[in-house]
Parts: C-alpha cells; structure tokens; sequence
C-alpha cells in the first residue's frame, strides 16, 4: 500500500511539474543528452550574444558605435529589428545578458540578469563580497525577484534569469583574501562573521590552542581573529566556508525566483575563473550552471564543472579578438588570434569541443559591437569582441565559419556521447 502511495505521489508530482513547465523553457535530459525544451516542446540549444545594445561609451564619453546607430537607423526599433534579422541569419537564437529591453519585444528568446548581490553591496569590479547570512541580503533578492521576474511570469519568450555576473569567490585577479578572511573582516555583530567565528568554533572545538596550530596564527580569542593563515590547513577551512558561502547565495537566489516567478529557469551567476569544488557544488540549487571561459578549449573545464554540479551548462561568455581589427586588444580576457579568419576557426573549434558534451545547452558569445578604441567606460576594456565593429559592419570572415557552425550545432550535439 505504501508503494503504491509513493508512486501516486510521484505520478502526481511529475505530472504538476509537467503542466508548470508547459509553454515555457525547461531543461531535460533525453537519452543522456541535455537540451532546453523550449515552449512548443521541442528540443533547442541557447546560442545566444550578450550585450546587443545600441550605444558603447568609452572612457571620455564618446560613443562610436552609437553615434553610428542614430546615424543608420530612425529610430531604435528600426536598430533592434535589423540586428535580430542578423542574429537570425548567423544562426543564433538567443539575446544574451545585458541588451537593450527593446529587443525583448519581438519573439525571440532572450535573458535578464538580476544583479542580486550587486544589490546587496558586492561589486565586480573591485571584488568587494557581501553576507549571504544578513537578512538584508535574502530581502534584497526577495525584493530584486519580485520587482523583475513577476512582471514576465508569463512570457514565454524568457529563458531564463541570472543572479548575478562574475561574484568572487576567493582569490582572483581582484585580490588574494579567501572568502573566510573577507568574512572575519566584516564588523564584529553582522550575521556573516558569526558565521565564520562558529564554523571555526566547531571546527577546532572551541580551541584557540588547536586554531593556532592549524592556521599559524597568534590569537588568544576566536571573537577577536580577522585575519586568514597561510598554511594547507588554512586553505582547506578557507575553501569549506567558501562552499557555505556559495550553497546559501544560491539557495537564496533561487528560492526567491521560484517564488516570483514559478515558470522560469534559475541559470545560475555566471561563474567565471576556476572556483573550487566547494564552490561549485554549492551551485546545485540554479535549474542550469552558467560559466564564463576565456580559453582556446573549454572541454576539461566544463566537464570538471558537470561533475561537480550535476546541472546542465550554458556557457555565458567566450570570445578570441583578432589583431587586424585594429583595436588595441590590451585590455580584456580571451585568447589573441592573427585575423578574422583564425577567430572564426577559434570559434569553430571552442564551439565544436563544447556541442560534444552531453551535458552543456548553450553557448552565448561576448559581444554584439566592439569595445571603443579607448576602452569602455567601465574598466577601460579595448577589445575586438564584436561581432560587428564600431561602424556596425560585420566582420565577414568570420561571420561566415560562425554561421557555419551554429548551422550545425544541434545535429552536432544531438550526435554527443550520452551520460
């Protein structure tokens, strides 16, 4: 009798599942293979670029490419219509984070990202974190939900939100403290160091003798440490809060997305770098994990990353920058090639290597239209990332092998060896 409840149970919660995700995006897993289904049923892929925009200021306020934008076209409908027939023709289907609203209105699918931690104090920039345990931050991503993903719990053309872009979670090129060692500096009563300080009372069993011995540290009272060790055992405490750290964040976040917005994909926080393996499986609670790889092959990488996860991966951001373009290419992350021809043969073989594994739905390139010669306002990036240049041409050598590839990308994926 009681198995006979349990599969009942089951029955019934596979098929409410079943009608929550009718008419929306979902991910599956099909004859070992990963896929979005996307709302009439059917089996895709997300190829999608990121940062489709109308304007890209540099650092003295000049807009090259939008200047070109408002030269062209009459107004920014008539811009958004255009690059979408583009984005059509050269076989991507997806409008990657960070672009103009304005395309979100024509039928093809798109992403929003939240910036929930950003909300709650962390920067990209600077790598500054943030409490996970303050109550703020769980107010702030029930607030930063309900503000932007009610309004689309009904539009099927969403596939999904991200939390947040490029969090640190530990040493990076921003700076050399663990998350546990931004912790401990955080202001004696907020919620996050007491978490650290129990994290390590029970660890060391309330010992600051043991502590010491551990870590090589002169402390006295746990209540006063705000400083990291250096040693293997430091490091080992350091990356296990990390992983704390990471399943809280994302727990959170998705707890308050499902809340708003019942129909639609969690896709993670676009982790870029090598995180942990804490880290990563701390990330098991988003529908899909996102990543950003900068590198000739990604196939090590994400494979470590499915292994960790368990999730399926869209790959969130890769570029190659070409030496003809005739940008500086002195700031910005992504591997460095002669012409638009290698980049297109980069991108063929980045792309290739990822449609063989089963587990990964999607790819979106970074970005639309090059960074401005003197680098974009933000952090000075001067990069031959586009996909067209400042005067909205497209890059014609290497469009042509993008298109070619992206033709291919499902019958490719389709042929991947299966889990």
């Amino acid at each position: 009798m009681r198995r006979t409840l349990l599969a009942l149970s089951l029955t019934l919660a596979f098929a409410l599942s079943a009608v929550a995700q009718m008419g929306y995006f979902h991910v599956q897993e099909q004859n070992g293979i990963w896929w979005f289904i996307g709302p009439n049923g059917h089996r895709r892929l997300s190829l999608g670029v990121d940062s489709i925009r109308p304007s890209a200021r540099d650092t003295a306020g000049n807009d090259p490419y939008g200047n070109t934008v408002r030269r062209l076209y009459p107004d920014l409908n008539a811009w958004a219509l255009h690059s979408l027939a583009r984005l059509r023709m050269w076989r991507f289907n997806t409008i990657g984070a960070w672009s103009d609203p304005v395309l979100f209105q024509h039928e093809v699918p798109y992403t929003i990202i939240l910036n929930i931690a950003a909300r709650a104090g962390a920067n990209w920039k600077t790598g500054q974190t943030f409490d996970v345990w303050s109550p703020r931050f769980a107010q702030v991503a029930q607030d930063a939900a309900n503000r932007q993903c009610i309004p689309r719990v009904n539009d099927h053309w969403l596939l999904g939100y991200f939390s947040d872009n490029e969090l640190r979670w530990g040493p990076d090129w921003r700076g050399k403290d663990t998350l546990l060692s931004l912790y401990l500096k955080m202001p004696p009563s907020s919620p996050g160091r007491q978490k650290a300080l129990a994290f390590l009372r029970d660890r060391y069993r309330d010992s600051t003798r043991r502590l010491r011995a551990a870590w090589g540290v002169r402390v006295r009272d746990f209540d006063r440490l705000a400083t990291g060790g250096r040693t293997a055992q430091y490091r080992a405490d350091a990356d296990q809060f990390a992983g704390m750290v990471s399943a809280r964040y994302f727990q959170v976040c998705a707890d308050a997305i499902h809340q708003a917005d019942p129909n639609h994909l969690y896709l993670g926080a676009r982790f870029a770098g090598h995180p942990s393996d804490a880290v990563l499986r701390g990330a098991r609670s988003a529908d899909v994990v996102s990543v950003n790889i900068y590198s000739s092959d990604p196939t090590q990488w994400v494979k470590h990353v499915f292994q960790m996860t368990g999730r399926p991966l869209l790959i969130t951001e890769f570029a190659f920058r070409a030496a003809d373009a005739g940008l500086p290419n002195s700031k910005g992350a992504g591997v460095k090639v002669p012409d638009q021809s290698a980049r297109g043969q980069a991108y063929t073989r980045f792309v290739t290597a990822l449609l063989r594994q089963p587990f990964v739905v999607g790819y979106h390139w970074f970005e639309w239209a090059d960074e401005p010669p003197l680098g974009r306002a933000l952090d000075g990036e001067n990069s031959n990332y586009g996909l067209v240049n400042s005067a909205g041409q497209p890059y014609t050598a290497f469009i042509k092998q993008v298109q070619a590839i992206n033709s291919q990308a499902k019958t490719l994926h389709a042929s991947a060896p299966s889990l």
